[in-house]
C-alpha cells in the first residue's frame, strides 16, 4: 500500500510540473521543475498519510533519478542498483518498516533489563543486521536470543555476526508470522505505522507478566510500564510494556 501512495504521488507531482511548464513555463522555470516536482511529491505523501520517514525518499528520489542519469551509467548499473536496494529494503515495501540500525546503547539496556527479568528467551522483532542480538548473545550466553529479519542482505549480514553464537538464531520471513507465546522478552525498533497492529498481536500471544521493549515508537493506548531514556545520538526511548497490564 505505501509503494503504492509512493507511485501515485511522484506520477501526479511528474504530471504537475510537466503541465506547468507546458502551460506557464514563464512562471516555472526548467532549473526549479526538479525541486518542485520533489516538493510536490513529498506534500502528496503527507496528504496521502504516509509515515514521515517517507519524506525525505520523496524529496531526494527525482533529483537522484535525474543525477543518475546524467551518470550515462550502463544499463546494467542502474539494474544491480536496484536490486541491491530490494535486498536491503525488502521489508520496507512490504510492511511498512524501514531498516533501522540500533545502538550499542540500545543492546547494554536490553541486556541490564534481561538481567532484571531474568529472562530466558529473548527475540528481536526486524532484527536488521543483528545490531542488537548480536551483542546479547555474547554478552549473555545463558539466554536464547532470536533474530527475526526477512530482508535478505540484512538477514545474511545477521547470519554471518551470529555464526559462532551458539545461543543465537537467525530467522529469515515476516515476524507477523512468528509465535511470541515461546519469549518472555521481546524487542522492536519498527515504525509508528504497524505499532497499533503489533499491540494486538501482543495481546493475543505473548504471556502475562512477560515484557516487551519498543525502541523510540511507543504502543498506542498501552500504559508505560517503565521508560528509559538513552545517551545515544538518537537520545533513543525504550518503552517497556508488562503484558497484562494494558487495562491497569
Amino acid at each position: 500500500m505505501q509503494l503504492l501512495k509512493a507511485a501515485i504521488s511522484q506520477l501526479l507531482a511528474l504530471a504537475g510540473v510537466w503541465l506547468a511548464l507546458r502551460l506557464w513555463p514563464d512562471i516555472l522555470e526548467a532549473r526549479w521543475a526538479s525541486a518542485s516536482q520533489a516538493a510536490i511529491a513529498a506534500l502528496l505523501s503527507r496528504l496521502l498519510r504516509q509515515p514521515l520517514w517517507w519524506l525525505p525518499i520523496h524529496l531526494l528520489f527525482f533529483p537522484a533519478v535525474l543525477f543518475a542519469v546524467s551518470l550515462q551509467l550502463p544499463a546494467w548499473a542502474y539494474l544491480g542498483a536496484g536490486l541491491l536496494m530490494a535486498l536491503v529494503f525488502w521489508g520496507t515495501a512490504g510492511g511498512d518498516v524501514p531498516l533501522f540500525l540500533s545502538s550499542p546503547a540500545v543492546a547494554a539496556a536490553l541486556r541490564d533489563i534481561a538481567v532484571r527479568e531474568r529472562a530466558q528467551a529473548f527475540i528481536d522483532l526486524g532484527a536488521g543486521v543483528a545490531s542488537v542480538t548480536a551483542p546479547l548473545a555474547a554478552t549473555m550466553p545463558e539466554l536464547r536470543v532470536t533474530a527475526q529479519e526477512r530482508a535478505p542482505l540484512p538477514y545474511l549480514a545477521a547470519r554471518w555476526r551470529c555464526r559462532k553464537l551458539v545461543n543465537a538464531t537467525v530467522v529469515g520471513g515476516s515476524f507477523w508470522d512468528c509465535d511470541l507465546g515461546r519469549f518472555d522478552l521481546v524487542f522492536a525498533f519498527l515504525s509508528p505505522a504497524v505499532m497499533r497492529r503489533l499491540g494486538r498481536k501482543l495481546e493475543q500471544e505473548m504471556r502475562p507478566g512477560s515484557l516487551f521493549v519498543s525502541s523510540s515508537f511507543p504502543l498506542p493506548d498501552w500504559p508505560v510500564s517503565a521508560e528509559i531514556h538513552l545517551a545515544d545520538r538518537r537520545a533513543t526511548r525504550l518503552y517497556c510494556y508488562r503484558i497484562g497490564e494494558r487495562h491497569g
